[in-house]
């Protein structure tokens, strides 16, 4: 068995793992790179592999990171089947088309600058169609539902507690004779967040590829997020100000729906409109509503409360999905909290929202996610002004917040129960670290050694390791 790593190598973005075995070739997710516009586009346009030689896509969960490239892939020449959790099948049937449009509607913006400019015009990576016609390619298998996606390759997903339909992935692998079991984790979700259930394990592993976003931070309590959550739509209200929050659409847009549903029933939230202004984020709210069986036991017991059956609505709170409508909230006079993707800043109606309201020191921009390097809620939160915003700059006067204690990422410790509990369970013979910037891998590195796990490596972009 070999394992090649081409992407999400010692950075956060582009997950893709190239896995062969018994002479079939495997990659594990096919996510977009996102960072610096120009050598992002450039690294997913042109696939390291010859994507006709793949045979089958192991998808771990929906986010654009880890899927976002799937159209690129068909478009190369991939012809197999793309295996994935329903719930995720379901989520990248709005997610990829919303990340096709968004590449479409921004680059005609764009265009209009870099035209009225006299530079050359750009391209999307892809097109809408593209995404249409990677949706048959998908194969849709429950939790613990084993499946064979090649010879001598035997798979199964288990929770892994991050967003809904997230998995880890466990591949069993028989080849000369020799039988492994292979633990791809995707990204690790947290104990006791709202609606999802806790991640889980798998027993008898021999080697594990693992994320480590928050390697060397800890999180606060994921119990202190909705009293946070109240503190700074208060302070917003007082302040007669906006409140954006950069928002993924897929799980953290409806934990914070949630808390303010929450808020709103129990009497604690202030007379304030909420907006979540994002189609896909409406869409996907729709399939959260179509996947019980991923919800913890709260959540259910919410659902079954809710006199609607609804725990994603109250009273103040509207779904925008026509642009008029987006473009009419740049003329709010009132308080409002606007709720839009994409989380990181670097694409949709957020960076419209944060255009109109970024130089207006009323305004707050609340983090709710990682923000990977050299993009816009990187800076942002790096404190760095002016930033640009579709070419042009514009002075940060707003107030900068995070709140960690809405990541969907296990911390450090969190990271080191996780993986303890695997070496627990059997033979863990190697490790290797990928998913996070090398601060945060060197760390959680160090911190897997202590605890006796060793070796652990952390492979480079390309770099190919027998197994």
């Amino acid at each position: 068995m070999q394992i090649q790593f081409w992407g999400a190598a010692r950075t956060v973005t582009g997950s893709m793992h190239l896995l062969s075995v018994n002479g079939h070739k495997l990659l594990l997710d096919c996510g977009l790179v996102q960072g610096k516009r120009k050598e992002a586009f450039e690294t997913n346009r042109n696939l390291p592999f010859d994507a006709g030689e793949i045979e089958a896509v192991i998808l771990s969960h929906a986010h654009i990171d880890h899927s976002g490239n799937l159209p690129s892939l068909i478009r190369a020449g991939f012809t197999g089947r793309i295996y994935a959790t329903s719930a995720t099948r379901d989520l990248d049937a709005y997610m990829l088309l919303d990340s096709a449009r968004i590449q479409e509607s921004d680059v005609a913006y764009v265009n209009k600058i870099r035209g009225r400019q006299g530079k050359r015009l750009f391209e999307p990576l892809y097109t809408q169609q593209d995404a249409a016609d990677t949706m048959p390619h998908f194969v849709s298998v429950e939790y613990d539902h084993p499946f064979e996606p090649a010879p001598g390759v035997r798979v199964h997903f288990r929770d892994a507690g991050h967003i809904l339909g997230s998995a880890i992935v466990v591949v069993d692998v028989e080849e000369n004779q020799r039988r492994s079991r292979l633990l791809y984790s995707g990204d690790v979700g947290r104990k006791g967040l709202p609606i999802l259930r806790d991640p889980q394990t798998a027993d008898g592993v021999d080697f594990l590829i693992m994320e480590s976003t928050y390697g060397n931070r800890l999180h606060e309590p994921a119990s202190k997020a909705k009293e946070m959550l109240r503190g700074i739509v208060q302070e917003s209200y007082d302040r007669r100000g906006k409140l954006l929050i950069p928002s993924f659409a897929v799980g953290r847009t409806q934990e914070i729906v949630y808390h303010l549903d929450q808020l709103s029933a129990s009497g604690q939230l202030p007379d304030i409109d909420v907006f979540v202004d994002s189609p896909l984020a409406v869409n996907v709210t729709e399939v959260f509503r179509l996947h019980p069986e991923c919800y913890d036991d709260e959540m259910r017991d919410a659902m079954l409360r809710e006199s609607d059956g609804n725990a994603f609505g109250f009273k103040r709170l509207r779904y925008v999905r026509d642009v008029e409508e987006s473009k009419q909230l740049n003329y709010l006079k009132t308080p409002a909290v606007i709720i839009s993707a994409s989380g990181m800043c670097e694409a949709g109606r957020i960076l419209h929202h944060l255009k109109n309201n970024i130089e207006d020191p009323r305004t707050t921009i609340l983090f709710v996610g990682y923000q990977a390097e050299n993009t816009l809620g990187r800076k942002l939160l790096d404190g760095q002004s002016p930033v640009p915003i579709f070419g042009e700059d514009y002075q940060v006067k707003a107030q900068i917040k995070r709140a960690e204690e809405y990541s969907a990422h296990a911390d450090r410790d969190e990271l080191l129960d996780w993986s303890a509990s695997i070496q627990a369970q059997g033979k863990l013979r190697r490790v290797f670290l990928v998913h996070g910037e090398d601060e945060s891998i060197q760390s959680l590195a160090e911190g897997l050694r202590a605890h006796g796990i060793s070796p652990v490596d952390v492979p480079e972009r390309g770099q190919v390791f027998e197994l």
